[in-house]
């Protein structure tokens, strides 16, 4: 792990009455860890973040110095924060690692290997910490955003803090990580050894990013965080999360995770002589998804989470809507398959519900569905996971040992092999996650995915593109209806039109496949016994589809 220099003089402290602006959720007065003492680890390592971005703007020249200022401006109360408990005894075994789902293999000391797997690899792969700190400047959002991940070290001298590249608090030393391994993807600005700014400050080359209004995006940041890391005790055989978010008045509200059960056994490890209430779920019978002479609607809904701490409420009312938009478009119940969390739990409204754990269930379903002649004639997959920043979706952390491990992982690749050749009529991707400009780039270049159509909202995409709901910000995915024609109704917006030019011809029908702009208009009738649902095919259409397709 490389260490994005910033020296820093110490900032004046502002204490906070232990009782003003805590709530009962907040970090625990273990080890002198006051809400003031925080408070100053944060607004240190905004300021510095801040005089970089500043540096860089200044440098670059593009606007002016107030405008460089403004963009530069990252206000605190925008920040959620999160922080590992400080053991009072600051002994070895209170030390804590960071460990994230895309750490590197390879990269873990052999002193900490003796107590950890050696498939656990630790964040930055060097030493432990006192203390880890994580800024999420887009609380609440889907995680594949950037975030700032500090490490704390007291009874620190200035020197040493210095040579780490730290920021020097009087005795405690904040240093900034960036993940291990990646250094040569990333073009970084080196100003020299070391470049005095006119207040005195220190200031040396890092991760190129740009803070605009309260939002860091990245350029080319390849080493940045995009994940909440699991911060365990070195020696922790349990891997109890101790990174929590404080509650406080000066800071961003911290997202309420969902409350979630027991974790329930993968389906492949119910074995029919275990049988447990946590085994009571039956396994997906993708065999029966497909019956000779029929051509129905299928859809397939992902929502990995990754981890409790990851896992919004508002993940749950995504895959809701979504459902209920497919079931009004005619997708019956047995033909939508959701993947969700650590235990496929989803209310009542939401059926055939199983665990994102499931990769292998995942990926057989997919294939099938579109291997099977005439099975499928619109393929609807939903995708709404964590992403690493080259498109690969987080499903679970099926292990709890914080590492994403290939199980737990679902790439750009493999979800490409699955759609390879697809026989469905029409293969319809809503993207409602980060970084889905890979998977929109490797489609159009592709030669084996010409019925594949990738459908994300223009309205709330940036340069990482990353946002919370794409398609629910105007209600845009919401309100396609059984006569809604998806080239009108995805095409409103000038930038949509231009993305979706390659694969209009898909897109001039309806959800279900119903022609666009017919005349007399289809009845709700004719909808739903033509075109809705599942259809019935006569001997002689199928084998004439069958040749069509072979013709093509």
């Amino acid at each position: 792990m490389r260490l994005l220099v910033l020296l820093v003089a110490p900032l004046s402290l502002l204490v906070l009455p232990v009782d003003q602006g805590v709530s009962a959720g907040s970090v625990p007065q273990t080890g002198g860890l006051s809400p003031g003492r925080v408070e100053r680890w944060v607004r240190s390592g905004l300021q510095s973040l801040q005089w970089d971005q500043l540096e860089r703007c200044l440098r670059l020249g593009s606007v002016s110095e107030a405008e460089c200022r403004q963009l530069a401006h990252l206000p605190m109360s925008t920040v959620a924060v999160y922080v590992s408990e400080l053991r009072s005894n600051a002994g070895a075994s209170d030390k804590v690692v960071a460990i994230l789902p895309d750490s590197s293999v390879g990269s873990m000391s052999s002193k900490l290997r003796g107590r950890f797997s050696v498939s656990q690899v630790l964040h930055g792969g060097a030493t432990a910490h006192d203390a880890v700190l994580v800024l999420d400047p887009n609380p609440g959002e889907n995680f594949g955003h950037t975030v700032v991940l500090f490490y704390v070290d007291v009874n620190v001298t200035k020197k040493r803090c210095s040579h780490q590249d730290g920021i020097y608090l009087g005795e405690e030393c904040l240093t900034l990580a960036l993940k291990g391994r990646c250094q040569n993807q990333l073009k970084r600005w080196q100003a020299g050894p070391e470049r005095l700014m006119g207040n005195g400050r220190s200031l040396r080359g890092g991760a190129v990013t740009t803070v605009t209004g309260n939002r860091l995006l990245e350029r080319g940041g390849l080493c940045e965080v995009h994940f909440l890391p699991l911060v365990v005790g070195v020696g922790d055989s349990n891997r109890t999360q101790r990174l929590k978010c404080v509650e406080h008045s000066e800071f961003a509200r911290c997202p309420e995770p969902l409350s979630m059960g027991i974790p329930a056994l993968p389906v492949s490890s119910c074995e029919l002589n275990k049988n447990t209430r946590r085994c009571h779920q039956q396994p997906l019978a993708t065999h029966l998804s497909c019956r000779l002479y029929q051509t129905c609607d299928h859809a397939v809904l992902i929502s990995g989470g990754w981890q409790q701490q990851m896992t919004f409420q508002h993940h749950v009312q995504n895959l809701q809507r979504f459902y209920r938009m497919l079931q009004n478009n005619g997708f019956h119940k047995d033909h939508i398959k959701t993947f969700f969390a650590s235990t496929g739990q989803l209310p009542e409204d939401v059926e055939g519900v199983y665990p994102a754990t499931e990769k292998a269930v995942i990926r057989n379903h997919v294939s099938y569905v579109c291997r099977k002649q005439h099975c499928a004639d619109t393929l609807v997959l939903y995708l709404n996971s964590p992403t690493r920043n080259d498109g690969t979706m987080l499903l679970w952390d099926a292990n709890l040992n914080g590492i994403a491990d290939l199980k737990e992982r679902y790439s750009v690749n493999e979800l490409l092999a699955d759609l390879a050749g697809c026989k469905a009529t029409r293969v319809l991707l809503f993207v409602d996650q980060s970084y889905s400009g890979v998977l929109s780039k490797r489609l159009r270049g592709s030669q084996k995915h010409f019925n594949v159509v990738l459908i994300q909202s223009q309205t709330r995409q940036t340069h990482s593109q990353q946002r919370v709901n794409p398609g629910w910000e105007d209600g845009s995915w919401d309100y396609i209806s059984p006569h809604t024609c998806l080239l009108d109704h995805l095409g409103r917006d000038r930038g949509m039109s231009r993305l979706l030019q390659p694969w209009s011809g898909l897109l001039n029908v309806t959800l279900s496949g119903a022609p666009c702009n017919v005349t007399p208009p289809l009845t709700d009738g004719e909808l739903r016994r033509e075109y809705q649902g599942c259809q019935n095919l006569p001997t002689a259409l199928w084998h004439q589809k069958h040749h069509r397709r072979e013709r093509h």
